[in-house]
């Protein structure tokens, strides 16, 4: 009975190759335990629970550490959403009422529209909220003064 435990186990280890979860590999421990046991134990149904009893404990009591080992990081923002947030400064006028107004950020030209439908002038300081379209949704952090010489 021993090579159907060793069967069982390869398979379940082919398996996990194709998975991402790290479950089935407990499966295959489980089975190498029941393959060990079928040595000094011939009862398939003894076999059988020790393959259960083993690949359960295994799984619950591994768990929280390929939790800690696998633990996922905060999804990185990248493209057009990882320039929310940041601080840009204006190049062209923003004027939402006549859909005008650039900013350059991170190195990159957007069209801009103002939170607050205000007129926000050149070379002020804003800070992107959001991506509406084509367009970023800014509001106004320093406001650059006009000079009227």
């Amino acid at each position: 009975m021993w090579q159907i435990w060793l069967i069982i186990a390869g398979v379940c280890l082919i398996a996990e190759i194709f998975t991402v979860g790290f479950l089935i590999f407990w499966f295959a421990i489980g089975a190498l335990i029941a393959m060990i046991a079928s040595f000094f134990i011939s009862n398939i149904i003894i076999q059988t629970a020790i393959f259960i009893i083993a690949s359960t404990i295994l799984i619950f009591t591994t768990k929280p550490f390929v939790n800690k080992i696998t633990k996922k990081e905060d999804n990185v923002k990248t493209n057009v959403y990882s320039i929310i947030g940041k601080t840009g400064i204006v190049i062209e006028d923003i004027d939402s009422v006549h859909s005008k107004g650039q900013i350059k950020v991170a190195g990159e030209t957007w069209s801009a529209i103002s939170n607050s439908n205000t007129i926000i002038p050149k070379d002020s300081e804003v800070e992107i909220l959001e991506i509406k379209g084509v367009k970023v949704l800014v509001s106004p952090i320093k406001i650059a003064s006009k000079n009227t010489n």
